[in-house]
């Protein structure tokens, strides 16, 4: 074949090759001009295409690196009903329930009503007792198991960030009211994402413990952003 008669290619990014037929590449006046423009904007589409296909991909790696950050291995026994997803997820979830601790725990100090308090407290209660039952179940299984310092060194979905979390500890009654509800709806956003993410992951919550639990966190934390949603609703 010679030149004037080979294909070009285009790769564009994520690896994507486009091929661009002769017609297309040095005759295309010979087919008309919207057969030419119909031809470059196909090219253009699949190129926007694979470039919002490659950034989710990478968002999505970056946050699996994240969430395995500073973590030991996952070694399971062939033919284990427990999956590696099953293990990060609570890895990971001991540090997201910490930092909600963390939160709760700054309410009576800082003037919160009433209503806040009770709320807060409710949270540091529950979730310090699952971040217990989180780290049994992983020395059930032999699996390295984070303390309650593990959030200082972990980014999950929904998690403050350091000046977030600087910004709700100076505040003081009513604006802290709002700044906690506010934040910690969306720390159980994260949460429940968490649990969408391990419940798509193949063969993952099989095991019984995890099951429950998963379930347990979106029926709970499902309820409390609709709980705090009116709260804020009612100021």
């Amino acid at each position: 074949m010679s030149r004037m008669d080979a294909p070009d290619a285009i790769t564009g990014v994520g690896g994507i090759t486009a091929a661009l037929a002769p017609s297309t590449y040095l005759g295309y006046a010979a087919v008309g001009p919207h057969s030419c423009v119909m031809s470059i904007r196909r090219l253009v589409m699949v190129l926007a295409a694979s470039l919002v296909a490659t950034a989710a991909a990478r968002a999505q790696a970056g946050h699996q690196h994240d969430h395995a950050a500073g973590m030991p291995p996952v070694t399971l026994p062939a033919g284990s009903i427990v999956t590696e997803a099953d293990v990060r997820f609570m890895q990971g979830m001991i540090a997201h329930h910490a930092q909600a601790v963390v939160m709760s725990r700054m309410a009576a100090a800082r003037r919160a009503s009433p209503r806040v308090l009770k709320l807060a407290q409710k949270i540091d209660l529950a979730q310090a007792g699952e971040i217990a039952l989180m780290q049994d179940w992983l020395r059930a299984y032999q699996q390295f198991t984070p303390d309650t310092s593990s959030w200082r060194g972990m980014t999950m979905p929904g998690m403050l960030t350091t000046p977030e979390l600087a910004q709700l500890e100076a505040s003081r009654g009513a604006d802290f009211d709002r700044l906690f509800l506010q934040l910690m709806i969306r720390h159980h956003q994260g949460a429940l994402s968490m649990v969408a993410d391990l419940l798509k992951s193949p063969r993952a919550a099989q095991e019984v413990d995890i099951n429950v639990f998963a379930n347990d966190v979106e029926t709970t934390q499902m309820a409390e952003i609709g709980l705090m949603r009116q709260m804020l609703l009612d100021r």
